[in-house]
C-alpha cells in the first residue's frame, strides 16, 4: 500500500515542478514535491490496529529543548499573570506558525531564500527566468527595451503553468539563436555562464559523453535495466495479459503470498550464471505474527561497493558548455543592463510596476517612469571579494554614515568617494564598525531613505551594485563591520515605483484601510500576518547578508510596526501596554522568526533594536520569551542631552537624573547601545551639539571665548560620559566626532533643492577646536580598542553629588571623574576607590591639545590613594576638578596594607 501526502494548492515556489535548480548537484530538472511520504506493507493476515502512542504534551516538549515562553519574566522576577498568559499564547501562535510554513517550503531557510527564485535569473539551460507575486493580477508580462516594452511578448502562460495558487507569476525569457546557428542536439543542453565560465568548450557531443559514461562507470549487467528500462514490467503484462495468460479470474486463481512467490523464484533461478547484479535474499522475521515482516539481505561485499561508488553526476556537468559557446549560438534574451517593469492586467485595467524583487532599480527622475536594470555584468567584469569578515567584537564603536552627504561638495556622493575619503578616516578614527543609512533604493532623497520602494536593490544614486559590494569589502580589509539601518516596520506609499497597489488589490503586501496607513507619516504597513509578505522581508534580511556580505542591522522604528498607534500613546498602564489590544502579535512574530533565523543562518550576525517604548524582552533569547536581538538603543539619551543644552540651565542639571537615563535599564545595561547625539540631531529637522554649543560663536566677539570654551568642554564631557557609563556599544553620526557646526539640511522645495547643508565640512579636521575635539573623540575610541573600557562589565557607580554637580564611576581598574560644574573648581575632591594604589590619569578632557586650559600640572597625573571610607568604597583619591572638565584614572599598582 503507497500513500502520498500531497499540496492541495499547486505552487511554483518552493516546490517548482519547472524552473528550480538542484542546486547541490548542478543539476536543473524536475522537482517533485517534497513531502512525501511512502509505507510499504506485506499482509499475511488482517493487520491489527496499532494502538495510537499518547503524544506528549507541548510544555513537556518544550521543556526538553530548554524553551520557556516567559523564562525572562521569572529571571527578573515579574510576576503579571496577563503578560505571561499573552507570551505563552504568542509562543504557541509562532508554533503554528512555523507549521503553516513548513506546509509550503521545505525549511526555514528555504523560506528565508526566496530571492534565489522570485526576480529575474538567468537559467542555464540559454534562458532567464522570472517570478513575482501578484495574486490580484489576472495577466502577467515582463516588458523592457529589449522586446519594445511590448505586453505580449514575454507573458506568462495561462493557468497553472503561468501562474500559482499563491499568486506567484513565472515567466521564461528564451535566448535568440543567432542567424544561421543550428538548436542544441540535447534539449536540456546546459552552459556555464559564471561558474567555470571558461570550461565545457572541448567540442565533444552529447552522444559521445553519454557512451563515454557507459563504457567506464557501469559495470557489466549493471545497465541492463537503464537500457531495458520495460522488460521486466513487459514480461509481467505478458504473463498475465497475454494470450497465453488467465483468461478469466477463475483460471487466474489466488496469488500466492510474497514468500511463497520469493521461494519459487529462487528455485527457477538456482542455475543462472554469475551477474553483477546486487546478491539479494529476503528474510521472513514475521513468524509467529499475524503480518509478515521481510528484510532484504545483500551481501557486505556489494553493500559496500555500492555506498564507495559516487554517482555518475561528472559526466553530466561534462555535458555543460561554456560562455564562449553561449555567445557564440545565443542572442541573451535580456542583456545586461536592460530597461524593464512588471505589466499587470487587473479588474481595474492595465498597469505597470516595478518588480517587487528587482536589484537595481532607477527610480522616477526628470519625470521618467521608473524601471528596473538587469544586472549580470560578465564573470571578467564582476566583483570579486578579496577580504573576509572580520571578527565579531566584543564591544562596538558604531560610526554611522550617510554616503550621499558624505563629501565635501555640493552634490550627491557617490558609493566610490565614500570607500576612498571615509573608511580610512573611520579607520583613523579608532571605530570598529559603520553602520549605513539610506542604502535601499528610495524615490525621494530628502526621505533620508527611511522611505523604501524597492527592498532588494542598492540605491542607484550612489553607484551599482558591484561598487556598493567594493565599498564593503573594503571596509572588511580595514576591519571595520558593516550594519545597514534596515526599515522593516513601513514603506514609501509610492505606487509606480514602490509596493503600494503593487497588484492593483490594496492589500497585498500592506494592511488594508485605515490599518494599512501610518497615522502620521503617511507611509504603509506591512501585513505580518501574511505568510507571503513575512517570506519577502525575511528573504530580504537574508539576501543583503548572502549577496553584499553585511554585518548586521539596526531595526529601524520599531514602535511604528509592534503598535496598531505606530507608537504615538502614552504608556502608564505597566506591563499591560505591551500585550493589549493595539499590540499587533504578528508584527513580534515576525521579528522573533528574523532574528531566530538570522542567528541560525548566521551565526555572526548582529541585531539592534531601535524601540521608543522598550519593549519588554527585546534583547533575551528567544527561547526564553524575548525577541533576540542582540543589543537595544537608548534613545531616552539624546534627548536628555539636548533638554538640558536647550532649556536647562548649567548650574541645575541634575546629575542623578544624568546617571539613571545612562544606564537605563540595569538588568539590559549590557546590551544597550548609547550614543550622545545620532543622525536625528543633525537630520530629523533638529541642530547637532555643536551647532547648540558654538554654532555662530565668534573667538574674538564678546563673551566668545567664554561661550567657546564651554562649548568645547561640554562635548568632551557629554561624549565621555555617555561612551564609558553605558553598554558595550556606542554609536556616532558621521563629523560628530569633530562637532560639525551645521545641521544637514537635504534638498527640498522649501531650500529651493540646495545642496549647500547636505554634506560634511571635512576641511575643519586640518586645525583649530575642530581638529582638537577630533583628538580627543579618537582618545576616547582608544580607551575601549586598547584597554577594553566597554567590554569590562557593567560601572559601579558610587559618587552622584548634585550639589557639586560631580559623578564619578569604576570600571574594572580604571576610575572616571566628572565635574559638571559651571564655575567651582575643587582643590582636594575625595572621591572612593576599592583598591589602595597608585593611580594614573591616562585622560583629561582639560589638555591643551583637546581645546582645554591645562589647568592640571605634570605631577598631578599619578595620585596614590588614602585610607579614608569613601563612598561605601574602602579608600579614597584626592583629586584636582577644574569646572567642566572630567579625568580617567588607571590602577597601576596595588598596595597592600
Amino acid at each position: 500500500m503507497v500513500s502520498l501526502s500531497n499540496q492541495t494548492r499547486f505552487s511554483f515556489y518552493p516546490n517548482n515542478l519547472f524552473v528550480s535548480e538542484k542546486r547541490l548537484l548542478g543539476i536543473s530538472g524536475i522537482n517533485f514535491p517534497r513531502k512525501i511520504s511512502v509505507r510499504i506493507t506485506c499482509f499475511a493476515a488482517d493487520q491489527p490496529r496499532q494502538k495510537k502512542q499518547k503524544k506528549k504534551s507541548q510544555s513537556t516538549s518544550d521543556a526538553e529543548a530548554g524553551v520557556d515562553p516567559v523564562g525572562f519574566l521569572t529571571k527578573l522576577g515579574i510576576a503579571d499573570r496577563i503578560f505571561a498568559q499573552f507570551l505563552r499564547e504568542r509562543h504557541k501562535a509562532l508554533k503554528d506558525l512555523k507549521d503553516e510554513i513548513l506546509k509550503r517550503h521545505f525549511d526555514l531557510k528555504d523560506f528565508a531564500s526566496g530571492f534565489e527564485l522570485l526576480g529575474m535569473h538567468r537559467h542555464m539551460e540559454h534562458r532567464v527566468d522570472f517570478m513575482d507575486w501578484g495574486p490580484g493580477a489576472r495577466y502577467g508580462a515582463i516588458i523592457g527595451d529589449f522586446n519594445g516594452w511590448s505586453p505580449t511578448e514575454n507573458s506568462a502562460r495561462e493557468g497553472l503553468f503561468g501562474h500559482d495558487d499563491y499568486g506567484y507569476w513565472f515567466i521564461i525569457l528564451e535566448d535568440k539563436l543567432r542567424e544561421g546557428e543550428e538548436p542544441d542536439e540535447l534539449y536540456f543542453q546546459q552552459y556555464n555562464y559564471v561558474d567555470d565560465y571558461d570550461k565545457g568548450d572541448s567540442g565533444v557531443s552529447a552522444e559521445e559523453l553519454f557512451q563515454k559514461a557507459n563504457d567506464e562507470y557501469w559495470e557489466p549487467g549493471e545497465d541492463r535495466f537503464i537500457k531495458n528500462r520495460y522488460e521486466v514490467p513487459a514480461k509481467l503484462y505478458e504473463q498475465l495479459f497475454g494470450p497465453n495468460g488467465p483468461q478469466t479470474l477463475e483460471e487466474l486463481g489466488d496469488i500466492p503470498d510474497a514468500e511463497t512467490r520469493y521461494k519459487q523464484y529462487k528455485e527457477e533461478h538456482k542455475n543462472d550464471p554469475p551477474s553483477n547484479l546486487p546478491p539479494c535474499d529476503i528474510i521472513d522475521k514475521g513468524q509467529g505474527k499475524p503480518y509478515d515482516i521481510f528484510n532484504v539481505v545483500t551481501s557486505p561485499e556489494w553493500t559496500k561497493k555500492f555506498y564507495e561508488k559516487e554517482p555518475p553526476i561528472p559526466y553530466w556537468l561534462e555535458t555543460r558548455k561554456g560562455r564562449k559557446a553561449w555567445l557564440e549560438k545565443y542572442i541573451p534574451a535580456v542583456p545586461h543592463g536592460s530597461k524593464y517593469r512588471l505589466y499587470f492586467n487587473t479588474p481595474d485595467g492595465p498597469l505597470e510596476r516595478v518588480p517587487a524583487w528587482a536589484t537595481y532599480v532607477q527610480p522616477e527622475d526628470e519625470g521618467k517612469q521608473a524601471y528596473a536594470i538587469h544586472w549580470e555584468p560578465s564573470p571578467e567584469s564582476a566583483y570579486k571579494w578579496k577580504y573576509s569578515k572580520p571578527d565579531k567584537p566584543k564591544s562596538l564603536r558604531i560610526y554611522e554614515c550617510h554616503v550621499g552627504i558624505s563629501g565635501s561638495e555640493p552634490k550627491i556622493s557617490s558609493f566610490e568617494e565614500f570607500t576612498k575619503k571615509v573608511l580610512p578616516h573611520v579607520k583613523r578614527a579608532g571605530y570598529n564598525a559603520i553602520q549605513l543609512i539610506g542604502i535601499p533604493e528610495h524615490k525621494d532623497y530628502f526621505t533620508v531613505g527611511y522611505r523604501v520602494t524597492n527592498f532588494f536593490a542598492v540605491s542607484s544614486r550612489y553607484g551599482t551594485p558591484d561598487d556598493f559590494k567594493r565599498l564593503i569589502d573594503e571596509a572588511h580589509g580595514l576591519g571595520l563591520l558593516v550594519f545597514l539601518d534596515i526599515v522593516h516596520s513601513y514603506a514609501a506609499a509610492d505606487q509606480m515605483v514602490g509596493l503600494s497597489l503593487f497588484d492593483g488589490s490594496n492589500d497585498c503586501y500592506f494592511h488594508y484601510g485605515k490599518r494599512g496607513h501610518h497615522k502620521h507619516w503617511g507611509t504603509r504597513m506591512f501585513k505580518y500576518g501574511d505568510l507571503d509578505v513575512l517570506h519577502f522581508l525575511i528573504s530580504n534580511l537574508n539576501w543583503w547578508i548572502t549577496e553584499y556580505q553585511v554585518d548586521g542591522y539596526q531595526f529601524h522604528s520599531l514602535a511604528s510596526m509592534i503598535y496598531t498607534h505606530n507608537g504615538f500613546a502614552s504608556f502608564n498602564s505597566g506591563l499591560d501596554d505591551y500585550c493589549n489590544q493595539y499590540v499587533d502579535r504578528d508584527a513580534l512574530m515576525y521579528l522573533i522568526l528574523a532574528n531566530e533565523i538570522l542567528h541560525v543562518q548566521h551565526p555572526n550576525i548582529i541585531t539592534i533594536a531601535e524601540d521608543a517604548t522598550y519593549y519588554p524582552g527585546l534583547c533575551d533569547s528567544v527561547s526564553q520569551g524575548g525577541l533576540g536581538f542582540d543589543y537595544y538603543v537608548n534613545l531616552s539619551a539624546t534627548d536628555m542631552w539636548v533638554s538640558l543644552l536647550d532649556s536647562v540651565p548649567d548650574n541645575e542639571w541634575s546629575m542623578s537624573k544624568i546617571v539613571s537615563t545612562l544606564v537605563a535599564n540595569k538588568e539590559y545595561a549590557d546590551k544597550m547601545l548609547t550614543y550622545a547625539e545620532s543622525h536625528n540631531q543633525s537630520i530629523s529637522g533638529g541642530r547637532s551639539f555643536a551647532e547648540i554649543l558654538f554654532g555662530g560663536v565668534e573667538n574674538g566677539s564678546p563673551g566668545g571665548r567664554e561661550l567657546l570654551d564651554r562649548g568645547v568642554s561640554l562635548h568632551k564631557m557629554i561624549r565621555l560620559i555617555t561612551f564609558t557609563i553605558g553598554g558595550r556599544a556606542y554609536l556616532n553620526f558621521m563629523g560628530n566626532e569633530f562637532g560639525h557646526p551645521e545641521r544637514v539640511e537635504f534638498p527640498t522645495q522649501s531650500n529651493n533643492f540646495s545642496f549647500s547643508l547636505a554634506n560634511r565640512r571635512w576641511d575643519l579636521l586640518e586645525s583649530g577646536i575642530h581638529h582638537q575635539l577630533f583628538s580627543f573623540d579618537k582618545e576616547l575610541m582608544d580607551l575601549d580598542k586598547s584597554k577594553g573600557i566597554l567590554s569590562r562589565g557593567l560601572p559601579s557607580i558610587h559618587h552622584v553629588n548634585d550639589a557639586n554637580m560631580v559623578i564619578s564611576f569604576s570600571r574594572g581598574p580604571f576610575l572616571f571623574v566628572f565635574n559638571f560644574h559651571p564655575s567651582s573648581s575643587y582643590e582636594k575632591y575625595n572621591v572612593g576607590v576599592e583598591e589602595a594604589g597608585e593611580y594614573t590619569m591616562i585622560l583629561n578632557s582639560d589638555e591643551v591639545k583637546f581645546g582645554g586650559q591645562g589647568l592640571l600640572t605634570e605631577n598631578q597625573y599619578l595620585q596614590r590613594s588614602i585610607s579614608k571610607r569613601m563612598d561605601g568604597q574602602r579608600n579614597a583619591l584626592e583629586v584636582f576638578l577644574p569646572s567642566r572638565t572630567a579625568q580617567v584614572y588607571k590602577l597601576t599598582r596595588i598596595l597592600r596594607i
